[in-house]
């Protein structure tokens, strides 16, 4: 079936995608394997094609693109190549709607432009050590000085991707007590300058996958953010968070749906090169069976996400709905891969072939971005039950 989600400008900017990562990234990716990160320069090359700003204003030096599908795009053929962009993927995907939707025309005008050219690297910092999902749960602080010109911020964040190269962190804090009827009251966001004293990258953590994002554990020592960094309003945070969830679980899905995909792609190609008894391993009828059904698998995974892109671009995407998509497509992923490493036999298991590291990249699909049980409950929430 012909896909209609994307439109000729969607596949241009393919074409050019395409070409930038069998150019600039394929050469070089099982260096940045090795080295467990993408080098900081690779960011401003990012920039230079314009890969930060596509939806970022006009008049902060962006494309001013409202679609997410361009991101769609990226992620697709990052899957398809069995690469990587490291931790860039957060820069856009998940700081930047924050930016735009509470950041004051003055911080716009502040953060935007360095945002764009990748000069000013973003992350976001939301779980701590032993909280997990649970965000109403966080300790870490940020109490604001007697004169009222800086908040001073303490605690500790982990899990953070894009933390070691990042040069601005959101970070989520409290900076007022929780109430007994509203246990998320009291989180804000501040944006905090990595090069602050008392600002600290601890381990750079060793993944089971996503070995080229650079994520990391980060502590505050009386950190001092100044007030005009605070983003939006004091102790909305929690409510700022879940706006954006619906987006996040849609970028998993797609990348979930891509990586599915991908590995058909890689098992197919596999089998029909390798030979045993004499024969191609296509040739096995179970070898076919498992391919056919892997490639329904992905269809329908296919068929998810692009209505659930269409919706997000209308922005009648809601949170069950998102939920649902990441859940589906997250399990298919997880099936198909597994039986497209088993066609690869003992191959599928050598970090040097794509399959491998595919299956390891996968993992955390269930995980992060709330994992499939907080998933469950979501939409079984929306279902009145």
């Amino acid at each position: 079936m012909r896909r209609t989600v994307y439109n000729e400008d969607h596949e241009a900017f393919r074409e050019t995608i395409r070409a930038f990562i069998e150019a600039e990234v394929v050469p070089v990716h099982d260096e940045w394997y090795a080295a467990g990160q993408a080098p900081r320069d690779f960011y401003y090359q990012l920039g230079e094609l314009g890969i930060f700003g596509i939806e970022v204003p006009e008049e902060y030096g962006g494309a001013g693109e409202e679609s997410f599908k361009f991101q769609a795009v990226i992620t697709e053929e990052c899957a398809r190549a069995g690469v990587s962009f490291g931790g860039s993927g957060v820069h856009v995907a998940l700081c930047l709607p924050y930016l735009k939707a509470y950041a004051t025309e003055e911080q716009k005008k502040r953060w935007l432009p360095d945002f764009v050219s990748g000069r000013t690297m973003y992350a976001i910092a939301m779980t701590e050590p032993g909280t997990g999902s649970d965000l109403a749960g966080m300790k870490t602080t940020a109490r604001l000085s007697e004169d009222g010109t800086h908040y001073v911020l303490n605690g500790a964040k982990t899990f953070i991707t894009g933390g070691v190269h990042a040069d601005r962190v959101i970070v989520c804090a409290r900076t007022a007590a929780p109430t007994a009827e509203d246990r998320r009251h009291g989180i804000s966001l501040l944006v905090v300058d990595t090069k602050s004293e008392g600002y600290a990258v601890g381990r750079k953590l060793d993944k089971l996958g996503l070995r080229i994002s650079d994520t990391a554990e980060l502590s505050f020592s009386d950190v001092k953010v100044p007030v005009e960094d605070l983003l939006g309003e004091e102790n909305k945070g929690f409510s700022y968070l879940g706006r954006n969830l619906p987006q996040e679980r849609l970028g998993i899905a797609v990348g979930a749906y891509a990586q599915a995909a991908a590995a058909v792609r890689f098992a197919q190609a596999y089998v029909q090169e390798r030979t045993v008894f004499g024969k191609s391993v296509a040739s096995f009828q179970n070898t076919k069976f498992e391919l056919a059904a892997c490639k329904a698998e992905v269809d329908a995974a296919e068929a998810v996400v692009d209505r659930a892109l269409e919706a997000h671009d209308l922005g009648e995407l809601s949170a069950d709905e998102a939920a649902s998509a990441k859940l589906f497509t997250t399990e298919v992923a997880h099936r198909v891969i597994d039986k497209c490493l088993q066609l690869h036999g003992g191959y599928g298991y050598m970090n040097e072939y794509p399959i491998a590291r595919l299956y390891a990249d996968n993992r955390v699909n269930r995980i992060y971005g709330g994992t499939s049980e907080v998933m469950k409950m979501i939409i079984a929430k929306s279902m009145g039950l």
